[in-house]
């Protein structure tokens, strides 16, 4: 999770970063670091705001020096990730700035226009972002949202972890549930492994892929052979833009816990 910065015994360039920001931009600031990339259309979802709104908080933001702003795709929405001085200003101490690319940059749109929806539809769960599960679990030394598939050198975890994470706010006990934005067909053995990884785990309650069109028939397919029907769930990623309660009911029969 990302926290905020405690104050320091000198002024230095955070604390004067996290003087000149409002509640408001820090808030954005630690939404984006905990995603990777975000943008006005998945903020003004969130938020409830006007996509203009939005464009101008990150527009502020921009400004100062706390957010890049990078126009990839002529017809998608641009991506903000949080800079040196916005991860300093947050407090979000052992993050790196996330890159996007002309490659990434869908899998980024789709990942936070997924983020938003989720958090609008589920206010009692908390919603973690890849980045931020890898800081936790670097901290922690153990996997707490990802898949083990397989072992590195010296028996080291290989892992795989999610785009997202849905975490019930709660008994500890409650387990988390993995959100994977599928918009691409891997190769059939990698997907198999993928999948029968997150039968295997028992760190989070079940896996939920919101897949495009054309990857939901071979991901389908995947799931049946890895035997993992009852551990992970397929649904449209459609559903991230249909109205909040559409998006809850068609979700609802997914996520465990989460109705």
């Amino acid at each position: 999770m990302v926290r905020k910065s405690s104050s320091p015994t000198q002024e230095g360039p955070a604390s004067v970063a996290h003087r000149c920001c409002t509640e408001e931009q820090l808030a954005i600031l630690r939404w984006t670091a905990g995603l990777g990339a975000v943008t006005a259309e998945a903020l003004a979802h969130r938020g409830g705001l006007t996509l203009a709104s939005a464009r101008s908080r990150l527009a502020s933001a921009e400004r100062a020096g706390m957010l890049r702003r990078s126009r990839l795709l002529a017809a998608a929405p641009a991506l903000y990730t949080a800079t040196p001085a916005g991860l300093r200003a947050c407090g979000a101490r052992g993050f790196q700035p996330c890159r996007v690319s002309v490659a990434n940059a869908p899998h980024a749109i789709a990942c936070a226009a997924a983020a938003a929806a989720l958090e609008r539809a589920y206010p009692d769960h908390r919603l973690m972002g890849e980045p931020e599960l890898r800081h936790d679990e670097r901290e922690a030394g153990a996997a707490l949202a990802s898949a083990q598939v397989g072992e590195g050198p010296r028996g080291a975890q290989l892992l795989h972890r999610p785009d997202l994470v849905l975490w019930p706010d709660g008994p500890h006990e409650l387990l988390p549930v993995a959100i994977e934005v599928e918009l691409t067909v891997k190769a059939p053995q990698r997907l198999l492994a993928i999948c029968m990884a997150w039968a295997r785990c028992r760190c989070v309650a079940g896996t939920v892929y919101l897949a495009a069109a054309g990857v939901q028939r071979p991901l389908a397919r995947a799931i049946e052979r890895a035997g993992a029907n009852e551990r992970i769930a397929l649904v449209p990623v459609d559903v991230v833009a249909v109205a909040q309660e559409g998006a809850k009911r068609a979700l609802a029969r997914s996520i465990p816990g989460a109705a």
